[in-house]
């Protein structure tokens, strides 16, 4: 295929991309007005996030196995199909349960694109020009990291929350056709067995222990009977579903991968990206709204040189890999920019330089940038071809895992590092704080200002602690990607081998 071509071919994949992506940027700046118009609290505010990731993560091997046995071109539709009914239904949300469920929804459409978008690029191109294309996926990635939060901002402050969620819709559409003109993909013809028991118990385990990193400490105790009743249910099903997996004829998530060194490398390494790419923008919005008193529009606006280093690092990088054929040398440099980039976000509180924090947002951004499809684009080129769509999908399985983790991990530690310091910081005051709700999140406009300057500061604080304790996973994806072996990029397209049969795997 010429590169015109591959470029009409992957338009409609291209916008399905900022689609998914859209779908959890253009509300990131919405969510301290809409879980303070519902009611909700800061339990309430990770789930809305944790919900879309958790069907995310759990969706994605299902697509990913469904695209070695369905056709792809049907299956990306499917996905954009149903991320439009849930959202439509979550703009029409009246309670914080409403708007979670709506949101798992808009999670499973997205697993299909986040999946597929990356097999479908496999088809189209082979690994040596992969990371060129790749790099064109990531700056859309960028743009619609960029475009969501100014988009949601503006949205919010001018139409109301609610078309946040009806804001994609069109995009999504837009994409369907074009999929449907521009897309043409060989059709497969293989013996469909589908992995529903594998499914239901990983989506079972990840959800119960999410469930208690969420609750735990606000709900209940740590050490109580509900921590011990999650923990050991979350842990049986897991170790259930890694029965299930071995047995299976179609397992949904081939444990043989597990074998390959350079798999078992990228997988860590996207552990890591998935807690710094979704904890960094779900809380920096939550920094920028509470500790500086930013309005949506304004905290949007403010998260451009994240996104900015995000864009470039991804277009460029992507370029030069297709060019030199090497990848491990920029893949180091990303995972030493995410890692030293989270801990200078470490220092932050309600003070901190603006510009002084851009330039931290830039490391953070350009080191997303340089691993998150190069992960992808390293296990595509170690696993045979009839394995693209689980390898690519297990990448895509555990960063988003990583992210669903990270965010009730952190917003954990976040809700209890800020009722505290609220507590004390209010006491210290002589303010009484009989009937205040600590987990609620606040609206610092509508507090007095002794108070609104202790809860700043305790946001302040406590979002420079949870970007504190991420920067260590940084260190494990560079030290994942220092181990791994560097393997030529292959030359031949997942069309070329699945129509030559003398290319043999």
């Amino acid at each position: 295929m010429t590169h015109r071509q591959v470029l009409q071919a992957m338009s409609g994949l291209l916008l399905g991309m900022f689609v998914a992506i859209l779908s959890s940027t253009v509300v990131s700046t919405a969510l301290p007005k809409i879980v303070a118009d519902l009611g909700g609290s800061q339990s309430g505010y990770t789930w809305v996030v944790t919900a879309t990731l958790l069907a995310l993560t759990v969706s994605t091997p299902v697509w990913g196995k469904l695209a070695d046995l369905f056709d792809r071109k049907t299956l990306v539709q499917t996905g954009l199909a149903i991320y439009i009914g849930g959202s439509l239904l979550a703009g029409l949300s009246q309670s914080m349960g409403w708007l979670i469920s709506c949101r798992a929804l808009q999670g499973l459409g997205v697993g299909g694109l986040t999946a597929l978008v990356q097999v479908i690029l496999a088809d189209l191109i082979s690994p040596r020009e992969r990371g060129r294309y790749a790099g064109y996926l990531g700056a859309v990635f960028g743009l619609g990291t960029v475009t969501g939060p100014l988009l949601g901002g503006v949205i919010t402050d001018g139409l109301g929350w609610r078309w946040c969620f009806y804001v994609g819709v069109p995009f999504a559409l837009g994409a369907f056709v074009l999929l449907q003109r521009t897309l043409h993909l060989p059709r497969r013809h293989r013996e469909v067995s589908i992995d529903y028991v594998g499914a239901a118990l990983i989506a079972g385990g990840v959800s119960s222990l999410l469930i208690w990193v969420s609750l735990a400490g606000a709900q209940f105790a740590w050490m109580s009977w509900q921590t011990a009743a999650l923990v050991v249910l979350g842990i049986v099903l897991i170790a259930a579903a890694v029965a299930v997996e071995r047995r299976v004829r179609e397992p949904l998530v081939p444990l043989h991968l597990f074998r390959d060194r350079t798999v078992v490398l990228a997988v860590l390494a996207s552990v890591a990206v998935g807690i710094a790419m979704f904890g960094t923008t779900v809380f920096l919005t939550q920094y920028m709204q509470i500790a500086r008193g930013k309005s949506p529009t304004e905290s949007g606006l403010l998260t451009i040189p994240m996104m900015a280093g995000l864009f470039l690092a991804s277009a460029i990088v992507g370029r030069l890999v297709t060019h030199t054929g090497r990848y491990k040398r920029f893949m180091l440099a990303g995972a030493a920019a995410l890692t030293v980039g989270l801990g200078l976000m470490g220092t932050l509180d309600e003070r901190t330089s603006l510009v002084e924090l851009g330039a931290f947002m830039v490391l953070v951004g350009a080191g997303v940038g340089m691993l998150m499809q190069n992960l992808v684009l390293v296990v595509q080129n170690a696993v045979a071809q009839h394995a693209i769509g689980a390898g690519s999908a297990l990448i895509a399985f555990f960063r988003s895992m990583g992210g669903a983790i990270g965010v009730s991990v952190l917003g954990a530690v976040l809700a209890t590092k800020a009722s505290a310091t609220i507590a004390s910081g209010l006491a210290g005051a002589g303010v009484q704080t009989a009937g205040m709700d600590a987990d609620r999140v606040p609206d610092v406009h509508e507090l007095p200002a002794p108070v609104a300057a202790v809860v700043e500061h305790a946001y302040g604080v406590g979002v420079a602690e949870i970007f504190l304790l991420s920067a260590p996973l940084g260190l494990l994806a560079l030290l994942a990607i220092a181990l791994m072996r560097e393997v030529p990029l292959g030359t031949r397209s997942g069309i070329d081998l699945a129509t030559s049969p003398a290319a043999g795997e």
